[in-house]
Order: C-alpha cells, then sequence, then structure tokens
C-alpha cells in the first residue's frame, strides 16, 4: 500500500475510534425528534409515500430530501436504534477525512501538510456537534458530495485534455463530451445541496481554487476580467445555487425559521456578523466553552465590535499582501469567509449567535491557511522534522483529548443542556430543553423549576408556556395549566399543541364540550397530528357517540401508524366495545400486532390489549398467552394493578371475550 493511502487508512480509522463512544448515545430532544423520532414519514423507512413526502415537504423550515431518505434509510435498517443512527454520522466524518486528505494532496502536491489539515478537521472539537447530533447528518452528508464534487472538478481541470479545450469559449469548454468529470462534479454539488443548502457558496470555493493552487488565473493578472472566463465556465453551478436559494428561501418562510427584522434588526445582525466570525476564530484555538446553542446576547459591546472588525481587517489585509508570495493563504481564509456567510446570521434562522456545526465546511479554508502558512514558515527557518513532527503530535493529541471531553455531553439531553446552561448566560431555549429532559424522566418539580428560570430569562416563547402547561397538567395543577396553555395559544395561534393541551386540561376538569372544542381546533390547525383525534374519540365513547369515535381512533392510527401508543388505544376500543356497531376484532388485532412490534414485545399493557383482540376473534388460546406474557411483565416490572387482566385470562380459560362498557354515565352533564 502506497503512503498516502496507509495515511489515508490512518486517518479515517483514528476518526472512527474517536467517535466511537458517540454509538451509545441516545437521541436528544434538540430536533432528533422533528427528524426522527417523532417524524412518522421518517420512522416508517423506505416507502414510496415517504420518498414523495421527502421531495415535496418544507418540514423543519428546510428543504433537503436526500437528508431525509438518508434518515429513512436509517430507520429501515435500524429502526430506532439511536447508536446506530450515530454511527452512520460517524461512518460519514470519517469517508469526509479521508477525501479531504486524498483532494488537498491531489491539489498541492504536499503530503504532510494535507493530511495534517484533513487531521485538524476529523479531531478538532468544533466539529462534535455536526458528527455526534443525528440531527445534523445533514452536515457531513452535504460535505461528502461537497468534497466528491471538488475532487472531480480538480480531476477535470488537471487533466491534460482539459488543459487544452479550456483555451476555448466557456460556453464550447462546457458542453464538451470530454468534460464527463466536470459533469459529475455538477451532479454532486446538486446532491449536496439536496442534503444541505448550505453548499451555496460551493462555486465560489471552486473559483479559489483556480486561484490556488490549480493556478488558472496568475497573480499578477487579479482582474475582473480574467476571472470571467472563469465564472462563466461555472454558470450551470451559480444557476444550481440559485434555485436552491429560492427553493430555501420559501421552505423557510413556510416553517417561520427565519426571525423577522423586528425581533432581530439588521443593525444588530450587521453587529454580529463579525462578532460571530472572530467567535468561531477563537473557538478553533481555544476551544473551552463549546455547547450546543449560543443566544443571542441582549447587547453587543461596541468594543467587541471594533476588535472583531479590527481582527478581520488585518487578516484579510495579510492575505491580501501575501497574495503573490503566499496564494494559498488568500485562497483559505477566503473559503472560511465565503463560506460561513449564508450562517453568518445576516439571514438569522433560530436563536443562536453561533453555532459550531456551521463551521464543519469553512473550517477546513481556514485550516489549509494556517498549516500551509506554519509549513513554509518552518522550511524557511529549516526547522527540523522531528521538532515538527513533536509540535503536530502535541497539537493533535490536545485535540483528540478536548473532542474526547466534548462527544460526553453529546450522550443524552439532560447531559448536553445542562452544559449549555453551565458556560452560557441567559440561556433560555437550554433551560427550555433542559426542562423538557428533566420532564422525561419524570422529574416534574425538577422540571418546572427549571422552566421558571427560563421564563424570567424571556416570557415570550410559546413553547415555555406550553411545556408549563404541560408539566403543571402531569402535578394535577389543571387551572394554573388552562392559563399556561392560553398564553401559549395567545402567542402562537397557529400552533396546535397548545389547542391540545387545553383539551387535556379540560378533559381532566370533567368540561367534555370544551375539551372537544380544542382538541377540534388542534386537529384542524395541524391536519397531520394525530393525538387530537385519539382524544376526541376517547370523549365521544365516554358521551355514547360510539360510531364518531370509532371513525376518530382510525384517523388517529392513519396518521401515526408508528405509534404504538396510538394503535394500542384503537385495539382495545374496537376489540372490547360492548357495541357490536363499532366493534372489529379483526381490525383492532391488527393495530394491536403492530402495537406490539413497535414496542419490542416488552409492554405488558399492550399485550394485554392483543389478549383481548386475539379473543375477540375467537383465538382464545393466543389470547391466553398474551394475557399470560402481560403478566409476567407486569411482575418483572413491579406493577401491582393487575387483577383486571386475571379477570381477562379466566373469561378467555372459559372461552368468553371481553366486553367493556366506555360511557361515562355522568358525561352528559359535564360543559
Amino acid at each position: 500500500m502506497s503512503r498516502p493511502r496507509l495515511i489515508a487508512l490512518l486517518l479515517a480509522l483514528i476518526t472512527l475510534v474517536v467517535y466511537l463512544p458517540a454509538s451509545t448515545f441516545a437521541f436528544v430532544n434538540f430536533d432528533d425528534n422533528d427528524y426522527v423520532t417523532e417524524n412518522s414519514a421518517v420512522k416508517r423507512g423506505l416507502t414510496w409515500d415517504g420518498f414523495v413526502w421527502a421531495l415535496t415537504a418544507f418540514h423543519t423550515g428546510n428543504w433537503h430530501p436526500l437528508t431525509w431518505l438518508s434518515h429513512m434509510t436509517d430507520c429501515e435498517l435500524f429502526r430506532l436504534n439511536a447508536g446506530a443512527h450515530h454511527f452512520v454520522n460517524v461512518l460519514l466524518h470519517a469517508a469526509n477525512v479521508a477525501l479531504l486528505f486524498g483532494l488537498l494532496r491531489r491539489l498541492s502536491g504536499k503530503l504532510w501538510p494535507s493530511a495534517l489539515v484533513a487531521a485538524l478537521f476529523a479531531w478538532h472539537p468544533l466539529h462534535v456537534e455536526s458528527v455526534a447530533w443525528v440531527s445534523e447528518r445533514k452536515d457531513v452528508l452535504s460535505t461528502f458530495f461537497a468534497l466528491l464534487a471538488l475532487w472531480c472538478y480538480a480531476k477535470q481541470v488537471m487533466s491534460d485534455e482539459w488543459r487544452v479545450i479550456s483555451r476555448r469559449p466557456a460556453t464550447q469548454l462546457i458542453t464538451r463530451h470530454s468534460s464527463l468529470f466536470y459533469w459529475l462534479a455538477f451532479l454532486f454539488f446538486a446532491l449536496g445541496l439536496l442534503a444541505k443548502p448550505m453548499l451555496v457558496t460551493l462555486p465560489f470555493v471552486l473559483l479559489l481554487l483556480d486561484f490556488w493552487p490549480l493556478g488558472r488565473i496568475q497573480n499578477e493578472k487579479l482582474k475582473i476580467k480574467n476571472f470571467l472566463p472563469l465564472v462563466a465556465e461555472k454558470i450551470p453551478f451559480f444557476l444550481l445555487t440559485g434555485v436552491s436559494c429560492v427553493i430555501t428561501f420559501f421552505a423557510q418562510r413556510s416553517g417561520e425559521a427565519v426571525v423577522s427584522l423586528a425581533k432581530v434588526p439588521i443593525l444588530y445582525r450587521l453587529e454580529n456578523a463579525p462578532v460571530a466570525a472572530v467567535g468561531y476564530l477563537q473557538n478553533f484555538f481555544w476551544p473551552s466553552g463549546l455547547c450546543a446553542i449560543y443566544p443571542l446576547p441582549e447587547k453587543i459591546s461596541t468594543l467587541k465590535i471594533i476588535f472583531s472588525v479590527a481582527v478581520l481587517i488585518l487578516i484579510s489585509a495579510a492575505a491580501w499582501h501575501w497574495r503573490k508570495t503566499k496564494p494559498y493563504f488568500l485562497t483559505g481564509w477566503l473559503w472560511f469567509l465565503g463560506t460561513l456567510v449564508p450562517v453568518i446570521g445576516l439571514v438569522q434562522v433560530g436563536g443562536q449567535a453561533m453555532a459550531d456545526r456551521y463551521t464543519y465546511i469553512p473550517s477546513i479554508g481556514f485550516s489549509i491557511a494556517l498549516v500551509f502558512l506554519v509549513a513554509e514558515i518552518a522550511g524557511k527557518i529549516r526547522t527540523p522534522k522531528i521538532i515538527l513532527a513533536g509540535i503536530a503530535t502535541i497539537v493533535l493529541l490536545a485535540c483528540i483529548f478536548v473532542t474526547e471531553f466534548q462527544i460526553q455531553f453529546w450522550r443524552d439531553s439532560e447531559t448536553l443542556f445542562r452544559r449549555a446552561v453551565a458556560v452560557t448566560q441567559k440561556n433560555d431555549i437550554a433551560l427550555i430543553n433542559l426542562g423538557s429532559a428533566l420532564e422525561a424522566q419524570g422529574k416534574f418539580e425538577d422540571a418546572l423549576r427549571i422552566y421558571r428560570q427560563a421564563e424570567k430569562i424571556d416570557a415570550h416563547r410559546y413553547q415555555l408556556h406550553n411545556n408549563l402547561g404541560n408539566i403543571l397538567g402531569l402535578l394535577g395543577r389543571h387551572e394554573e395549566s388552562l392559563a399556561e396553555y392560553r398564553e401559549a395559544g395567545r402567542l402562537r395561534p397557529d400552533i396546535a399543541f397548545p389547542h391540545n393541551g387545553s383539551g387535556l386540561e379540560l378533559t381532566a376538569l370533567g368540561n367534555w364540550d370544551a375539551a372537544l372544542s380544542e382538541f377540534s381546533e388542534a386537529a384542524r390547525l395541524n391536519k397531520n397530528f394525530a393525538a387530537p383525534h385519539l382524544e376526541i374519540a376517547k370523549i365521544l365513547f365516554k358521551l355514547g357517540r360510539d360510531v364518531e369515535a370509532a371513525k376518530e381512533l382510525r384517523a388517529a392510527a392513519q396518521l401515526d401508524p408508528e405509534n404504538f401508543q396510538t394503535l394500542a388505544n384503537a385495539a382495545h376500543y374496537l376489540a372490547a366495545s360492548e357495541n357490536a356497531v363499532v366493534r372489529n376484532g379483526a381490525d383492532a388485532l391488527g393495530f394491536a400486532l403492530q402495537a406490539n412490534e413497535l414496542s419490542g414485545h416488552q409492554q405488558p399493557m399492550v399485550y394485554d390489549i392483543l389478549g383481548m383482540a386475539f379473543a375477540a376473534t375467537g383465538n382464545f388460546t393466543n389470547a391466553q398467552t398474551c394475557a399470560q406474557n402481560a403478566l409476567e411483565l407486569a411482575a418483572a416490572a413491579q406493577m401491582k394493578n393487575t387483577g383486571q387482566i386475571r379477570e381477562r385470562l379466566e373469561l378467555y380459560q372459559k372461552n368468553l371475550p371481553w366486553r367493556e362498557s366506555f360511557v361515562n354515565t355522568n358525561a352528559a352533564g359535564k360543559n
């Protein structure tokens, strides 16, 4: 095996080892629910309906169909095994590392500087977020295709045949059969955009590579007119960039991901942009306070703005001054600045001032500028190779050490957001997510305390009041919960969740008519939301309106066929109802079998309902087996209220089905 191939292999293998802990991590409550765990289209795996949805949906304020298909493939192969989803990210990152090394070596002809740039990309802690966060599949996947596009472009430009035809007009240059790798580069660029539209700046990176290291325009000819043929050559790439920008604009507008100028004025954005850029540089050299969310500060100090602008001007001036003697520095620096433009905050998406994931591609440019500069200086002063190797080893080992430290914060939601709260100030977004993590663990009082802390920072987030409504309801404080849901609905009248929450609280208070109204509004606002249909069905059964209730049950099951609790509820009503008009043993059995499969055959409640469904179809042998399984699982879970399961088992042993009346005799008067 040649030395370059061996280095590429070692870089990839070490990367896999460094990030191996991620394969034991859970999903987090930061977008992973939208992308995977609560996304019914994704959880079904690879289906035709899912394929159509991936191509047409503007879910999460983005249009990235290839990313959706990637997540669907994971679910097809691994279901909701979080570790496997994480490991696919790690594999893609390792592949990116090998590709980057091969690309830089081919372009520059420098072995060890290329290896060092790739190693920094592989093991720098700034990239932990992109690799260890399942929702950032779009980062590692889009970069994989971006690097393939750059590799193909370099292959084409460096070919002997291309050197001959490149003297011809651009219109001929991009249409000749010999430009196979040109069109492959175009294809990979398109695939990258389908994974993450942040790649829109890639055509500008191609122009930078034309300057260095491809040398298609000489230093003494750095004039706009000399760049025009190179720009014309890339017209298809720029057209694709334009299309992607338009689609992304509509996607983010539809998802309301873009923050309005009223909330974040343009002057504030202009102030934050240089501060964020320098912040990324600071984190590159000293990554001590990395976290999942950096909140926008209320005010940015004038001194920090002046300092940041001065730093950017100073480095830019140096890059321009060295354009003839150190062209790699200008290319690397402009690569860094240019690829940051879509995410620097001029178009503010979300509530963060900056994000580690945004450096995944830009940092490559800065690493090129830095590493090749150090290599040149070391060569001029004739630094012994043993000293250079020692310094590089220390730097890379430090990166690995800090990366291993940073990875651990991504193991679960509570750890992730406790870290964010610890290293930032006034971080209400992190507090809300921390409260949600505690709530999921049943730590309701702790969650309420955390939510109240977030409320002191910013009381105008509908998610906060929605979460407060939920936690207060769980604590039995239903009147207070109704007030929080009303506030959430006032802040975001177009969102279904507050109405669904209000319905739950009104149900707990016995106010059936008002609850039905809230659930109906939730279903109207979000036609893909299954929960309100299930709750409507429960109330209608209590009111004796069984036929209407059965329709709502089926609607809920159809909208959320991957939710075992929804399917189990539907099976329960259809199997056990005393009303023969709505009772349907065959449908109940189908729902119950699917619920049991989705729950991993580990839920006593599901086995109990599966027993009811088998009994409803006359299969009492299997009904008895399911009831026995339910009792065994309940005993293992130390559940005490198993009397009704035993009662049902006795019926099945007598070849009798379970029948149940769901009518609440007091329901008619509750309004």
